[in-house]
């Protein structure tokens, strides 16, 4: 029988109002891989983050046991000490530093007055190869693309010598060619004794690379399946993270398709940095009102870039091509003009860029359209109250009130407060960029319905997604991009993920 590794037992945890975590127990065996799956707000990182010690002893109750021994964790480096490694879902390294720097930072080689640059690099050097990257450590980390840096996180764990490694939603950002490289590589690890504990909404992967899966559902523990006892399908799994089964993961609708609503002409941008780079090339896309447009790709496509730079040129550098909107052309030359002509962008990175986490969440609702809320350019307060109760109710948003700041929802509901956001600005067509990453399988549903919603109010949504069956499964029409152009159109009843790749691997091997 093989020796348990951890032991969390009886975790109860409580924050204002709340009880986050209530008696949770937690067993995981050496050199398995083993999954936390539940939905969002369920209490997964609040459970890691009692393990690593930034939720320190004394501020939860229960214990945790660890290679044997009761340990009490006051802060991260406790847990690093033992060998207890997270790396959570925001990747935590300075863009304009190298790979080698960031992996060490905090943990520097050399003494205390004078670090030791060739241990650096050199060690750096040996764990990317460990990890199966190319790049060199002195490259900087903002030229390398986010499944790469995603290495980097875990070569980085790997210098602090970890044990047990924790990995927060790692494979949000990646598209399925890097989630799959980074999947093979924890087995790859388990084969040469490390244990994991991956949390991830993406239950395909879950199957795929787990021994043991904990499900937790409103804070406490509900089951442990174990893969080679139980039955751990995709449907098994969501019927123990939501209490019931859900027939279809993406609603039905009624479609009433009707004139072009948006017409992108031969659109070129260049990179903002490097202005020789061409990262949009030559688009040419047509979108309906009624019509949900699926924008597939692989992660570098192009598919952000092209989303950013029509809305208002919020991206590149000399962007060229034609806009029209109702078969009248627009020169959108800013995102208020964007937003004043009727389109939106809701994007990828909604803590980043989407959302004020630290406001609440009547003050993001209306961010995108303070004239709608104000009166002779002084806002309303009580309208602004009222339209944030309004769409709270309208999408289903789950939160005590609208005066609870948005960095303590859970990500579901963050991303149903973005949507409003933009929603209230009434737009005639919607760009949605990867609108259900890192959320869990219920919340995407209530989303889907969403998007379902605004087309039959007769409205264009355009949707960019990594996943090739949320695309499948929501998009009328699918447009495939790679290396910046559009390298296939498909009809949404005709398309499978086959196709799809075909037409990117063709695509490349020309480009070649």
């Amino acid at each position: 029988m093989a020796k348990v590794l951890l032991e969390m037992k009886n975790i109860t945890k409580t924050f204002p109002g709340v009880k986050a975590l209530d008696n949770v127990n937690l067993k995981v065996e050496e050199g398995e891989i083993h999954a936390l799956v539940g939905e969002n707000g369920a209490g997964k990182s609040t459970l890691m983050n009692v393990l690593s010690g930034i939720y320190p002893y004394g501020s939860y109750e229960g214990d945790i046991v660890y290679n044997g021994e009761v340990c009490r964790f006051n802060q991260i480096k406790d847990s690093e000490g033992k060998g207890i490694v997270i790396i959570h879902q925001e990747l935590a390294l300075i863009p304009y530093m190298t790979i080698g720097e960031n992996m060490f930072l905090g943990n520097e080689r050399g003494h205390k007055y004078r670090l030791d640059w060739n241990e650096t690099f050199g060690r750096a050097g040996e764990l990317l190869k460990t990890v199966g990257l190319q790049e060199t450590p002195q490259t900087l980390v903002k030229d390398i693309g986010v499944g790469k840096q995603q290495l980097v996180e875990i070569a980085k764990a790997l210098a602090k010598n970890a044990k047990l490694l924790i990995l927060d939603e790692p494979t949000a950002s990646l598209n399925e060619t890097d989630s799959k490289a980074l999947l093979d590589l924890l087995l790859k690890f388990k084969k040469q004794g490390m244990t994991s504990i991956i949390i991830s909404h993406k239950l395909n992967e879950i199957s795929y690379v787990a021994d043991k899966i904990t499900v937790i559902r409103d804070g406490s523990t509900i089951e442990t399946l174990d893969k080679e006892k139980d039955d751990i399908s995709e449907a098994r799994i969501i019927k123990g993270m939501v209490g019931r089964e859900l027939a279809d993961r993406f609603p039905k609708r009624e479609k009433h398709i009707g004139e072009v609503s948006l017409e992108i002409r031969d659109w070129n941008v260049y990179h903002p940095l490097y202005s020789e780079r061409k990262v949009v090339d030559g688009v040419s896309i047509k979108a309906r009102k009624g019509e949900v447009v699926g924008i597939s790709g692989l992660m570098g496509a192009g598919r952000t870039e092209l989303a950013m730079s029509v809305f208002g040129k919020s991206y590149g550098t000399n962007i060229s091509g034609q806009i029209y909107m109702d078969g009248k052309e627009l020169h959108l030359n800013s995102v208020q003009e964007a937003i004043r002509h009727g389109l939106a962008y809701v994007t990828e990175d909604r803590k980043g860029n989407g959302l004020i986490l630290s406001n609440p969440i009547r003050v993001n609702t209306t961010l995108a359209n303070l004239d709608g809320v104000s009166s002779h350019k002084i806002i309303d307060k009580d309208k602004e109250y009222g339209v944030a109760v309004e769409y709270k109710e309208k999408l289903k948003t789950k939160c005590p009130t609208v005066e609870q700041n948005v960095g303590n929802l859970s990500g579901g509901n963050q991303q149903k407060v973005l949507l409003a956001k933009w929603m209230f600005t009434d737009p005639k067509v919607l760009i949605l960029d990867e609108p259900t990453r890192g959320i869990d399988v219920g919340a995407k549903y209530e989303i889907y319905c969403i998007i379902n919603q605004l087309v039959e109010e007769g409205k264009t949504v355009i949707m960019i997604s990594s996943e090739l069956p949320e695309i499948l499964g929501m998009c009328d029409r699918i447009y495939v991009m790679n290396e910046g152009r559009i390298v296939g159109e498909l009809d949404g009843s005709e398309a499978t993920q086959e196709i799809i790749m075909s037409h990117i691997l063709k695509s490349s091997s020309k480009g070649a």
